[in-house]
């Protein structure tokens, strides 16, 4: 599964104008540099985040954007989904009864990442812009509809423990 740049970028560039705003409109320039983002990129993002009521354009001198709304109720989901980012981790279409395969049906783990898909849109939708911008992502997972978190992350830990003791 990967997000493609688009929405990368998208999500990056709404969180630098969240930190920089302060309340004021701030130039797409200034985010582009910061960020190291193409600026005619970024004009297309942001009017595809216009359009998508995430953001609002101040003309004149001193204009720029701000944020349509506290980052507190911009979904990451709303960010992604207004840039035109489908959150999937299949090549099928939603909803669709055609699978990916060569001949338009469905492969034996279809079902599988058609729920990974799901649960990144879940998550991403539970994550705020103010979430993002404070670093208040780690155990985010666990507050999704009671599911206790992965044992990726134990996973990893544990095989990170044991490197540590061979080494020894």
């Amino acid at each position: 599964m990967k997000l493609s740049t688009k929405g990368r970028y998208a999500v990056m560039a709404m969180v630098d104008l969240a930190k920089q705003s302060h309340g004021g409109p701030v130039a797409l320039g200034d985010i582009a540099d910061r960020q190291d983002i193409s600026l005619s990129y970024l004009e297309q993002l942001f009017g595809k985040l216009r359009k998508g009521a995430q953001v609002k354009s101040v003309r004149g001198p001193g204009g720029g954007y701000i944020l349509a709304r506290n980052p507190s109720e911009i979904r990451i989901s709303d960010i992604i989904l207004a840039v035109d980012e489908p959150i999937k981790a299949t090549r099928c279409t939603p909803g669709s009864s055609e699978g990916c395969q060569s001949d338009r049906s469905r492969c034996l783990t279809h079902d599988l990442w058609e729920e990974l898909g799901a649960q990144i849109f879940t998550f991403l939708s539970a994550v705020s812009l103010e979430d993002v911008m404070e670093n208040r992502l780690l155990g985010l997972g666990s507050r999704l509809q009671g599911v206790a978190p992965t044992r990726f992350s134990e996973a990893v830990n544990m095989s990170a423990d044991d490197g540590m003791q061979a080494a020894e």
